[in-house]
């Protein structure tokens, strides 16, 4: 695969509008390179074909920027996906809850909007096709946290404070709803791909009504969100939530591409975790907040948490392939290197120990070969510095909630950040 550098990725998405944190700055870019998460120092990155560095952009925090609002590939909003910026972290161990948190509890503030989502869900899929019902009714019926809309709710009423919204739109809602209906249309998908037989306890779609049902009814359940998300007549908003349907189909095309190749590097697989995580989430965060009619700049802000959140949802998700036994994950240990799916832990191992690359490449065809792979990243650091990976986005989500008045809204959005670390503690 070709060695791909922020420099050098070409904006692909035109149109956008340009949002401005309140200056009419917008000179250039500071460049520097990745940063070494484990070890906070600049290095280059030893894998394959000799050293290479990877160059970065950051927007320098003493100045304000014009920029593009959604382009992962080459800056999202300013600050390229893999780097940080502003102040020193703000998850300090000390001031993390001592207890652990709670979903139900973090959601308890929302709890009323939750329940009255739930009872939504399946009447806005429609009865016009009882197969695609039944579908609905499996997948919505299996549960789950409800994260997604969860910060929906959160977003919209944390920021109507700002604005002294009493009570939340008909928009919020149905945003919370279609968000929701686009996740789970995303499962549907990823079970056929990845041809998983059970989801959230229960068996699949494509288990129990066959591959060509289930493809069917994701493509169903993606257009009847594609109508809601229309009826909204937001143009800022449409064209926020229309971008991640393409983000998820480039995020799997990203991630079939680069299988077994370990000159992937850290860029490439942030971005392919923005396309298939973090992108619904900060349109999720980003639209509550559009909907409250709070400045731009705030709107913003929401982007970049809901962003930096699902970053770290994702890489916290990675770190327990490898940590979590296979009764914990309902998936053997390992499971993503085992189909060549490189994530962060590997990436970071690959740089320390030669021999990874030898066992990645040959696709594990020897005995015993996945599990001393699995061994090596283990040993050699890549779990560490995942962590450390996960800890940063975490720090930035927080920081991006600074623009926030205190509330139990924002404690709960801060909570969140603060869960998904608890994940790897």
């Amino acid at each position: 695969m070709m060695s791909m550098t922020w420099h050098n990725l070409e904006f692909v998405r035109t149109g956008l509008d340009l949002v401005s944190c309140g200056c009419s700055s917008n000179s250039s870019f500071d460049r520097f390179p990745v940063r070494n998460y484990a070890k906070g120092v600049h290095r280059s990155v030893r894998r394959g074909h000799g050293a290479r560095k990877l160059s970065c952009c950051r927007r320098d925090i003493g100045r304000c920027r014009v920029l593009p609002t959604k382009t992962p590939e080459t800056l999202v909003n300013g600050s390229p996906i893999g780097i940080s910026q502003g102040p020193a972290p703000v998850l300090d161990k000390k001031e993390e809850f001592r207890s652990p948190i709670s979903v139900t509890n973090l959601f308890q503030v929302v709890a009323d909007d939750l329940q009255t989502l739930n009872k939504n869900l399946l009447s806005i899929v429609g009865a016009e096709n009882p197969v695609l019902m039944s579908a609905a009714e499996q997948i919505f019926g299996a549960g789950g946290k409800r994260m997604r809309p969860a910060l929906v709710f959160l977003v919209s009423r944390a920021t109507a404070e700002i604005v002294g919204l009493k009570e939340l739109t008909k928009e919020h809602r149905r945003l919370a709803e279609i968000i929701e209906m686009i996740h789970t249309a995303s499962l549907i998908h990823d079970d056929v791909l990845d041809e998983s037989d059970m989801r959230r306890g229960k068996e699949t779609v494509h288990q129990l009504y066959g591959t060509r049902v289930a493809v069917l009814a994701g493509d169903f359940m993606f257009a009847q969100s594609s109508w809601y998300l229309a009826n909204l007549e937001n143009l800022e908003v449409i064209k926020l939530i229309s971008q991640v349907i393409k983000d998820f189909a480039s995020g799997e095309i990203k991630q079939a591409s680069s299988l077994f190749d370990c000159d992937v590097e850290l860029e490439e697989y942030l971005i392919k975790s923005y396309y298939k995580t973090a992108s619904l989430i900060a349109a999720s965060t980003k639209g509550a907040a559009i909907f409250s009619s709070v400045d731009s700049s705030v709107s913003e802000q929401m982007y970049q948490y809901g962003k930096n959140l699902g970053l770290s949802f994702q890489v916290v998700d990675d770190v327990l392939d490898f940590t979590q036994s296979a009764e914990q994950l309902g998936k053997p240990a390992g499971s993503d290197l085992a189909k060549g799916n490189l994530t962060a832990p590997v990436i970071f191992a690959l740089e320390e120990e030669p021999k990874l690359k030898e066992l990645i490449e040959s696709e594990f065809c020897e005995t015993g070969s996945l599990d001393e792979a699995i061994g090596i990243v283990k040993s050699c650091g890549g779990i560490e510095r995942a962590r450390d990976l996960a800890k940063e986005k975490a720090d930035l989500a927080i920081q991006n909630l600074q623009c926030l008045p205190q509330s139990t809204f924002r404690l709960a959005l801060e909570g969140m950040v603060r869960y998904n670390l608890e994940r790897i503690d």
